[in-house]
């Protein structure tokens, strides 16, 4: 037998040195907390909650002068690595890169895309190097971009990561929204952490989305189902939300307003129910170029939310409540789009709860019903409240059916950015949405899409602004541009008709622009919106005998 001295037994393969896996060291790679951990050249980037790849937020950056908008982060990594450098980017010339290797610095770049876009590389530190500077820019003269879920993957370097995902908790603010004879439309708050939802018909897994909206199809018509939502991420999924219940259309039967379609490129006037010195209007007196007419305005009632009209009869030279309803069915017999607008300079109308989007959905759709309205039009100048409002007009299209039209009034403040509240409600509404024809008056001196301060009263200024519109989420069939029929129509802001359709030619064509150029055509823009038919007519119809002709026949 032999003999093994004391201390000298080795058990050789229970012991072993395995690698770390290798994780991303980059911090805050979704920007859900915003730029912490990142720095922004020239205050060039924000967070954003749309578009966004995954989770609730992304970057975005806009290129300004001379400065490209470079956002960077410096890592800590391992020497002699190897590290997978990627992220989701949106927008044009988009560059993704790493510099201080030790080694070979490396980059790539994507010339342009309208939907996320991954851009990938990878580099090799060199011996003595233990931190890495990564980065993302975009161009000179070009629009905003947007970056999600940057990733540099290698081993540890000691700085570690971020932690992972826990699971998200329920979603909030399920609600109906339209309604036909075989599908239910769902809405809800976007969940911090969260990449995804599940939706649930009667208990069971109807459909999943990456959004906060889903449509429910393949029902039963004049049926009643209750739905919850989920959330979900990489950790798990969510308890359900609370339970609500929609219940889908009659099979043939009618929706209770007219739903009169709108033209692909449509001319909006608001029609004044007052006498301010423009020339004093019937509904029949609107020239046939326009295809929606905003009555101008519902008044607000003692019923927090609620609205009502009441029709100037006295101011308008005795027109009668019988005859302004006979020229709404009139109209609308000629194709036209005849709304009630709520709000306007002095307007007092609040939706900041749930018993007031109650109330005014309520008090809308009875107006519609009564006098025949085919939708209404957002122009609240004194304060919005996004999640009740979006709750109001959700609750108001599944009364009127999905023939509804509903257009919005910002003013150019409003629409600076998606995290504004008029922008916020109009990208939670966008399936149901007609048109934004933001007010390009009344404004003085704004951003636009590339970071550029542009003066009202030019092309620029139109085509610039807009921009922000069109990459912010909004579909070019949603957006107008929203001028003063005549130089009395608003206090500032006044652009010729001949500037209005250059603008139009500039955003659907490429052709008509002056110093601004926006990198792609949107021929698919809506048109154009002027206050009012009445000054218009002050001005022997100039506007839109000029406007009106060019926006029908854009591309």
């Amino acid at each position: 037998m032999a003999v093994v001295a004391a201390g000298a037994l080795t058990l050789t393969g229970l012991v072993t040195s395995a690698e770390a896996a290798d994780v991303n060291v980059a911090k805050n790679a979704g920007f859900e907390s915003g730029l912490a951990g990142w720095t922004c050249t020239g205050n060039s980037g924000t967070a954003v909650s749309s578009p966004v790849h995954g989770g609730t937020s992304a970057l975005q950056a806009a290129p300004a002068g001379l400065d490209n908008a470079k956002c960077s982060q410096t890592v800590a990594v391992k020497p002699n690595s190897t590290y997978q450098l990627s992220s989701w980017v949106q927008g044009s010339y988009v560059y993704l890169g790493a510099s201080g290797t030790g080694t070979t610095d490396v980059s790539t770049w994507t010339p342009g895309s309208t939907g996320w876009t991954q851009l990938k590389t990878s580099f090799t530190t060199g011996a003595n190097t233990t931190s890495v500077t990564v980065y993302t820019h975009g161009w000179y003269g070009q629009a905003a971009y947007f970056v999600d879920d940057f990733s540099v993957t290698g081993p540890d370097g000691g700085g570690g990561t971020d932690p992972g995902p826990s699971i998200p908790g329920a979603p909030a603010g399920l609600a109906v929204g339209s309604t036909t004879t075989s599908s239910i439309a769902l809405s809800w708050n976007a969940v911090s952490g969260a990449t995804g939802y599940t939706v649930y018909k009667d208990g069971v897994k109807a459909t999943t989305s990456t959004g906060t909206s889903a449509t429910v199809t393949g029902l039963a018509a004049d049926t009643a189902y209750q739905f919850a939502v989920t959330a979900t991420n990489a950790a798990g999924e969510s308890v359900k939300s609370a339970t609500v219940s929609g219940r889908t259309a009659k099979s043939g039967g009618t929706e209770p307003n007219p739903g009169t379609s709108v033209p692909k490129h449509a001319v909006t006037g608001y029609w004044q129910n007052f006498n301010n010195g423009a020339t004093v209007q019937k509904l029949s007196d609107v020239p046939a170029n326009y295809d929606i007419i905003a009555v101008s305005f519902a008044d607000a009632t003692t019923t927090p939310g609620a609205v009502t009209f009441n029709l100037d009869t006295a101011g308008l030279n005795g027109y009668t409540v019988d005859q302004f309803k006979a020229d709404i069915k009139a109209k609308q017999a000629a194709g036209k789009n005849v709304i009630i607008s709520v709000g306007g300079e002095k307007g007092s109308v609040s939706v900041n709860s749930d018993a007031s989007a109650t109330n005014f959905a309520n008090s809308v759709y009875a107006l519609i019903q009564e006098y025949g309205f085919n939708g209404v039009d957002i122009d609240l100048e004194n304060g919005l409240n996004s999640t009740y409002m979006t709750k109001a007009l959700r609750s108001l299209s599944q009364k009127a059916g999905s023939g509804l039209v509903i257009t919005m009034a910002p003013q150019t403040i409003d629409m600076q950015s998606t995290a504004g509240e008029y922008f916020k409600t109009a990208l939670n509404i966008k399936d149901i949405l007609t048109v934004v024809n933001m007010q390009y008056y009344n404004s003085g001196s704004m951003l636009g899409c590339d970071g550029k301060v542009y003066s009202q009263g030019s092309v620029d200024f139109l085509t610039a602004l807009a921009c922000i519109q069109l990459e912010g989420g909004l579909d070019p069939s949603q957006v107008g541009l929203g001028v003063p029929a005549s130089t009395r129509g608003a206090g500032s802001g006044y652009v010729a008709p001949s500037v209005v359709n250059a603008a139009l030619d500039c955003l659907t064509k490429g052709t008509g622009c002056g110093s601004f150029k926006p990198s792609k055509t949107y021929p698919g823009l809506r048109g154009a919106m002027t206050w009012s038919t009445n000054w218009d007519a002050t001005a022997g119809n100039a506007w839109s005998n000029a406007v009106g002709p060019h926006v029908h026949g854009l591309p």
